[in-house]
């Protein structure tokens, strides 16, 4: 059969919710288009497989970038790590990659991008693999249309105009190559300035947002984005009651465990600079209806597979379900710092008491992290009596005050929530999750690390990956704060980097 739209990922496809691309075919199936998978292509022959489609191929690397995939921080291919058994032969520059292989195969087929590494790599940026500003993604692509963010929307409205001839301008939620600048559309410094200023490159880097019609010039042609088009509770109620059948791939054993987890929210209102998930998912709450996730819950009882658990109830940070605001589309405040910002968990709290009475089920687990600074007690008593496993996972990323700041994650008291935590007698354990080697962290601030966490048990530590399109990646390569202008201390060497991780190790 010839099909409508052909969908080519860098990764496993599964048939299950945490699976973006199962969303948008389940989604476009229930529209009525019907929807081929090629699935971690290593060789241009496999891009053939299904032959070629009626509408577009759209093209993804996944949820993770290919670079951070095969990549150590410190620049060493996961192939070669003996700490690792990664296993995924996904090619660098996946995007670029498969996109060249369609276009040589298929001339004149339309290819749609989409997906973590082409929402990063949207306009241009610093390219850590490389050391050096890379241009946008669509121009190394070919491609005639980029989607960003959760694209929901977004391959409903391509699908149809594709469908009708329509041409592609004007849908929101992507970007594309132009020859004209439109009116209302934001400038950004152009490619040019960018290249030979870095104060430029800062600059173009704080203007970055989801919410507004932004251009950059790159030589005689723009690159425009549209503004994200408004996603609501009923609109993620739909995407996540989609029948999926669940099942993880019997060579997929990393995906074992999350077979009956429930996504409850997207978005994250932390806006933590090292992190691109602002750009992904939005920097407000969407949650989904109290009514959906138990409904959900309940559908686990029949599949035969289901042993009574659920595996996690959360989002990019669990405790944040339920801090919408209805001024979501129109305020652009950072919500972490409004005093209107509900952060009684009221809302959460009584999912989690609903969703433990619900026949067949023993166990409500929370795997995702949690913004301790966010969190009242009574949410974390209440979480460490009925939903651990066997530890809260949390992240501080650092301690010192200045490096903290730098990441915008200085809130909260750790001490303060650290002896509430121990003195509930739960037998529950704290995980915990730091950074180290991000700007404005030496030798000195990871010593004083390490003297902190010491006595600490279950402790990750990760050296900083300057990934496409964050703050803090704007940090080390200008070494400059974004919003002083003022000179910081980047760690640059391997050598260092691998002193300050081994210092807290």
């Amino acid at each position: 059969m010839q099909y409508d739209i052909i969908l080519i990922i860098g990764e496993v496809y599964f048939d299950h919710p945490l699976c973006g691309v199962a969303i948008l075919k389940r989604l476009l199936e229930k529209n009525g288009y019907t929807v081929g998978i090629i699935e971690k292509p290593t060789k241009e022959e496999e891009i053939k497989s299904l032959g070629k489609p009626k509408l577009f191929f759209g093209i993804s690397s996944g949820a993770i970038d290919s670079m951070v995939r095969n990549y150590t921080p410190l620049k060493k291919n996961r192939e070669d790590d003996e700490h690792s058994d990664y296993d995924e032969s996904v090619p660098d520059r996946a995007v670029t990659v498969y996109c060249n292989w369609v276009r040589k195969n298929f001339k004149d087929s339309l290819m749609i991008i989409g997906g973590t590494e082409a929402s990063l790599r949207r306009f241009v940026h610093y390219d850590y693999w490389q050391n050096r500003l890379r241009k946008s993604v669509l121009l190394d692509s070919r491609a005639d249309l980029l989607v960003y963010g959760n694209g929901e929307k977004q391959i409903l409205e391509i699908s149809q105009r594709i469908k009708e001839s329509k041409d592609l301008f004007n849908i929101k939620g992507t970007c594309l190559i132009s020859k004209e600048l439109p009116d209302n559309f934001k400038e950004l410094p152009t490619e040019e300035e960018v290249i030979e200023s870095k104060e430029k490159f800062s600059e173009m880097q704080s203007m970055i947002n989801n919410y507004t019609n932004l251009a950059q010039k790159t030589g005689q042609r723009y690159i425009l984005q549209y503004k994200s088009p408004k996603y609501n509770t009923e609109d993620l109620d739909e995407y996540y009651e989609l029948e999926y059948t669940r099942q993880i791939p019997s060579d997929s054993k990393h995906l074992r465990g999350f077979e009956f987890s429930v996504v409850t929210h997207r978005g994250c209102i932390g806006n933590c600079n090292f992190c691109a998930l602002n750009l992904i998912q939005g920097d407000k709450i969407i949650s989904r209806s109290e009514q959906s996730i138990l409904k959900e819950i309940k559908k686990f009882n029949k599949m035969t597979y289901f042993k009574g658990n659920v595996d996690d109830l959360g989002g990019p940070s669990a405790n944040m379900y339920g801090m919408d605001c209805s001024l979501r589309d129109k305020c652009r405040k950072d919500c972490i710092n409004c005093k209107q910002l509900d952060k009684s968990h009221t809302k959460l709290l009584e999912l989690l008491k609903k969703s433990r009475t619900i026949f067949g089920i023993k166990n409500v687990y929370i795997r995702s992290g949690v913004r301790y600074d966010l969190a009242p007690n009574k949410y974390i008593r209440e979480v460490a009596e009925h939903h651990i496993y066997d530890t809260l996972r949390i992240a501080p990323e650092h301690l010192n005050k200045n490096v903290l700041k730098l990441m915008n994650k200085d809130y909260g008291n750790f001490n303060e929530f650290l002896e509430f935590f121990n003195n509930l007698n739960t037998g529950k354990q704290l995980s915990y999750y730091f950074i180290t080697a991000h700007p404005g962290s030496s030798m000195k601030e990871a010593q004083e690390l390490s003297e902190e966490i010491k006595n600490l048990k279950n402790v990750s530590v990760q050296i900083f990956t300057p990934t496409p399109m964050t703050i803090s990646t704007s940090m080390y390569y200008t070494e400059l704060n974004p919003k002083t202008k003022e000179k910081i201390y980047v760690p640059y060497s391997y050598k260092e980097k691998k002193d300050q991780k081994r210092v807290l190790m």
